[in-house]
């Protein structure tokens, strides 16, 4: 059965697979403006993410533990995002076991102390000093006459292993003393009490823990000498004094300067830790040393001083410890262009774009396939009306095929005005139409029939 109205089905195909460029234009703001609100939706998820980090300190008393809890106080009052827990250890040993095993995301540690693959250093907080005390009445002198006499300290972590390394400079060991106090704090209470002979700490000069040691006159410091040869054998220590009067004026404690040596106290960070913050840290130490010292409190005047003696890490003092991406960005003044700051969401975005771009090619495939199915569509119904003019009979049925030719050019030339047809497919289809056309005028003239 002949379709009355032969376009109809066209125009309805027409009107279902039809893409207006202004939607396609539409869909494109869209999806641009979706890139760009996600770019700055992800920087925005960034800045307010927050950070849950541990500091791994050593003992409370220690000048590390007050520092760190300082530095953790300042940073969030700057960077509410980055949230320091300080926590109290047994010291170095302690800290890179928790930094290792994942426990802890930033520790204080002597840098003689080898620190694993995990660690990478932000900046030396401060100089600690060797000190060694002895009980006046012992009759110690020299760091060798301490063979077989009580040494108040425990056997692990960072202190006793600068301990060792000074007893095998003078070809002794660990076997060669009596170690008093399994804590650091039953350590010094041995001392106080006159159960230990000599006491050593890795501190701070004015450490007011080794002030309280002093109390009472029955207690002295004795030097460690050879700095430059231990240097030599443990490259991460320098030669030193402490000098005379730092414990106490008059009399002054020590009574001369006094030959030590010194290591220097490293901020570690965990290789993982996110660059941005790992720079924002270490900026507070370097642009915010009065507000630490000011949070540091009045108890520990001479730590407060410390805090201005901190400095970059390099591998004359840092020993051989990698410094962390974030840190070396605030020392180079963070000079990385806008792309290296943002190279991983601009992968992000670069990865939308060619998807968006793929799709934009596939709808423009799509359309270009449904343009030539409908150009192909108009073509054979041509070549049907021109087969049935060749064999027509009569001029009635030639200008009833004539009326269909015309239908199908209208419903062409709309095609193509509509975009559902492509110039280049109209032009084809027009050339197999004028054909058709200028058959059905030759078998009319045929018939006897009048061309209009």
């Amino acid at each position: 059965m002949t379709n009355p109205n032969p376009g109809s089905s066209q125009n309805s195909s027409s009107r279902r697979f039809r893409v207006d460029p202004l939607v396609l234009n539409l869909l494109g703001l869209i999806v641009i403006s979706l890139v760009v609100g996600g770019f700055f939706l992800k920087t925005e998820l960034d800045r307010r993410q927050t950070y849950h980090l541990t500091l791994a300190a050593g003992s409370a008393q220690g000048e590390s533990f007050v520092i760190a809890q300082a530095l953790a106080s300042v940073t969030q009052r700057y960077y509410p995002n980055i949230q320091i827990t300080v926590l109290e250890t047994g010291g170095t040993s302690a800290n890179l076991t928790k930094l290792e095993q994942g426990e802890a995301d930033l520790i204080t540690a002597q840098s003689d102390v080898a620190i694993g693959p995990k660690g990478r250093s932000l900046a030396v907080l401060f100089d600690d000093k060797f000190q060694l005390l002895v009980q006046n009445s012992s009759g110690i002198n020299s760091f060798r006459k301490l063979q077989g006499k009580r040494i108040a300290l425990p056997r692990s972590g960072g202190q006793y292993n600068s301990f060792l390394e000074i007893a095998a400079h003078h070809g002794l060991s660990a076997g060669d003393f009596n170690f008093v106090g399994d804590t650091e704090s039953a350590a010094d209470a041995a001392f106080i009490a006159g159960q230990a002979d000599a006491i050593f700490r890795v501190r701070a000069v004015g450490n007011t823990n080794i002030s309280r040691l002093l109390q009472g006159g029955k207690a002295n410091f004795i030097p460690v000498e050879q700095g430059a040869a231990l240097k030599l054998k443990f490259p991460a220590v320098n030669a030193s004094i402490i000098p005379k009067g730092a414990y106490q004026g008059s009399p002054p404690i020590p009574a001369n300067d006094l030959d030590t040596v010194a290591v220097p106290r490293v901020l570690i960070a965990s290789k993982d830790l996110d660059e941005d913050v790992a720079r924002n840290i270490t900026s507070i130490l370097f642009e915010h040393r009065r507000e630490l010292a000011d949070a540091i409190p009045d108890t520990n005047r001479d730590v407060q001083s410390l805090v201005a003696t901190s400095r970059p890490p390099t591998p004359g003092n840092a020993l051989d410890v990698a410094i962390h991406p974030g840190a070396s960005l605030f020392y180079q003044g963070d000079n990385r262009s806008f792309i290296q700051k943002n190279a991983d969401v601009l992968g992000v975005l670069i990865t939308i774009a060619l998807l968006v771009g793929s799709w934009f090619r596939e709808i423009g495939g799509l359309l270009t396939a449904r343009q030539k199915n409908r150009a192909d569509e108009y073509g054979k119904k041509v070549i049907v009306l021109l087969e049935q003019a060749r064999n027509a009979q009569n001029t009635t049925q030639l200008e009833a095929i004539t009326q269909q030719l015309l239908d199908i050019l209208t419903q062409a030339v709309k095609a193509l005005d509509e975009d559902v047809l492509s110039e280049e497919s109209f032009q084809s289809f027009r050339v197999i139409w004028q054909i058709a056309n200028e058959v059905s005028k030759d078998r009319k003239l045929a018939l006897g029939g009048r061309v209009r």
